[in-house]
């Protein structure tokens, strides 16, 4: 149990939640653990959905898929992060997209109602998980709005800067998480094309950059 809490207290939704609480907590929502391999299709698109989950080990993907199996990257969720937890409080009960694993991995699933609603117990924990999950929406919309952003970008000279600009925290160097394929399949774009764009901008010397790892000059 400490093992769990250790890895999960890193998560928004459990500022302000000890362990001494964690016990009780997982009773009340309704906590299961639940394991995957890696490439493991965790939910696909039209599931039911009535869970949020928490990755305790490993990390997975989500995605959209069009008719002719073109991926869209929306995210990658690392260990502690959460999924699920938007379409929930929307009210979706039908999942959009697909969760899949991005290696061998563990979720610690939750009863969403559950943790949106105080229970009949009142539990002095439901208080603090209704006021971080709000912020944690809050941040995903913010997320939303900077993919939306550079989406908009006209060239896609331009949307790779707006990219590397929220991704270098104020950085001349830094590192992405995504390879060139999803890196193209993030900004919808081609592989090559990608490619061959952050070899001009090396060449133009706006960038320096060695597989994941980029440099502003």
């Amino acid at each position: 149990m400490k093992k769990i809490f250790d890895i999960i207290k890193t998560n928004q939704l459990f500022d302000g939640i000890n362990i001494d609480d964690y016990s009780a907590m997982s009773d009340c929502l309704g906590a299961k653990i639940k394991t995957y391999l890696k490439n493991d299709i965790i939910i696909l698109s039209g599931d039911r959905i009535d869970n949020v989950g928490i990755v305790t080990r490993g990390s997975v993907r989500i995605f959209k898929e069009d008719w002719g199996g073109n991926q869209t990257i929306l995210a990658d969720i690392p260990t502690s992060g959460i999924f699920g937890e938007v379409f929930a409080c929307a009210g979706i009960k039908v999942s959009p997209v697909t969760v899949s694993a991005c290696s061998d991995c563990e979720i610690l699933y939750l009863d969403f109602d559950k943790v949106s609603k105080p229970c009949c117990k009142s539990c002095s924990f439901h208080l603090s998980l209704i006021e971080n999950m709000l912020k944690i929406i809050a941040r995903k919309n913010l997320m939303l709005n900077q993919k939306i952003e550079i989406l908009s970008k006209r060239t896609l000279r331009e949307k790779l800067l707006c990219y590397f600009d929220y991704q270098r925290n104020n950085s001349a160097k830094f590192t992405i998480s995504f390879n060139r394929e999803q890196l193209a399949s993030y900004l919808c774009a081609n592989r090559s094309v990608v490619s061959a764009e952050l070899s001009k901008m090396q060449d133009d010397g706006l960038i320096l950059y060695s597989k994941n790892t980029f440099e502003i000059l």
